[in-house]
């Protein structure tokens, strides 16, 4: 059984900066993260070891007086609520969804009618529209019906979306206003499409997939369905002793890539343990 890792896999820099700067902060006072930091139990329990606590985003009330915004960023509106409160807030929003929050500001104040494309509830999504209560989120392209007329459309992405589907999206769009102006701003972030193409390489030379990450991770959840609609067995796992031999008994090459939040350790952990299970296979058929 053939082992192949993808170009590239793992840990961004956005979530990689983010938990380096809560590892900062809690070495200097008691911190409260405003959510899951990232969407990785790893990286949680790391933190959760060092004194880390988890609140939430709203309500404004925290048994510690300094609180972080996590990785996938929130409202203005929201940071204004805690600072009125009179809390410490430390923003670890990475630098590309804070991208994505200027660009849909800025489509705004041009008159347009704000669209987002993304997974509806989606932390990040909901920080996205936070400060625009009139903005839609569209999913798939069931809900472009449901868009409000209006004369010019601003979109913008979920970072973590498939850039094909973005695309497809705002074609969508616009053949179903024709008489709108859609402006878009392509706001899928550069590892995100640097992970969807390396893995669409992977598809083209394995029958089998593991991706490694978190099971409520936005970007692994479309790494895992790319490759299921592609036609390949898929494993998806958060840990290395997920990984079971009976799924690789029929695997002739196996291709391993990870989220944006998974840890590179996670990774070499899972590749580890994969290389242990070719072995005993070969093995067992040798005999």
């Amino acid at each position: 059984m053939k082992i192949q890792l993808a170009e590239h896999y793992g840990l961004c820099f956005g979530v990689r900066d983010a938990i380096a700067q809560a590892e900062r902060l809690a070495e200097q006072s008691p911190l409260t993260i405003l959510g899951e930091l990232v969407h990785n139990p790893v990286v949680r329990e790391r933190l959760a070891q060092r004194g880390v606590q988890e609140g939430t985003l709203d309500g404004a009330s925290s048994s510690t007086a300094q609180v972080m915004i996590t990785a996938h960023g929130a409202s203005d509106r929201k940071r204004a609520e805690w600072r009125e409160a009179g809390y410490g807030v430390s923003d670890g929003t990475c630098p590309l969804v804070r991208h994505a929050h200027t660009q849909l500001r800025a489509l705004v104040e041009l008159g347009c009618f704000p669209v987002v494309i993304g997974k509806r509830g989606h932390v990040e999504v909901e920080g996205l529209t936070g400060d625009f209560p009139e903005a839609c989120v569209v999913e798939n392209e069931g809900d472009i019906p449901l868009l409000p007329q209006h004369a010019r459309y601003g979109v913008i992405s979920q970072t973590t979306q498939p850039v094909e589907k973005v695309h497809a999206m705002v074609g969508a769009i616009r053949r179903a206003r024709p008489a709108s102006e859609v402006r878009f701003t392509d706001t899928v972030c550069h590892p995100t499409k640097n992970r969807q193409n390396a893995l669409r390489k992977l598809i083209a030379e394995c029958d089998t997939m593991v991706v490694v990450g978190g099971r409520n991770s936005n970007n692994t959840a479309q790494l895992v369905a790319t490759a299921r609609a592609a036609g390949r067995t898929v494993f998806h796992v958060e840990r290395a002793e997920e990984l079971d031999p009976a799924w690789f008994r029929d695997a002739e090459s196996v291709g391993l890539t990870a989220g944006t939040s998974t840890l590179r350790e996670t990774v070499a952990a899972v590749h580890g343990r994969l290389l242990l299970i070719a072995d005993s296979l070969s093995t067992a058929i040798a005999r």
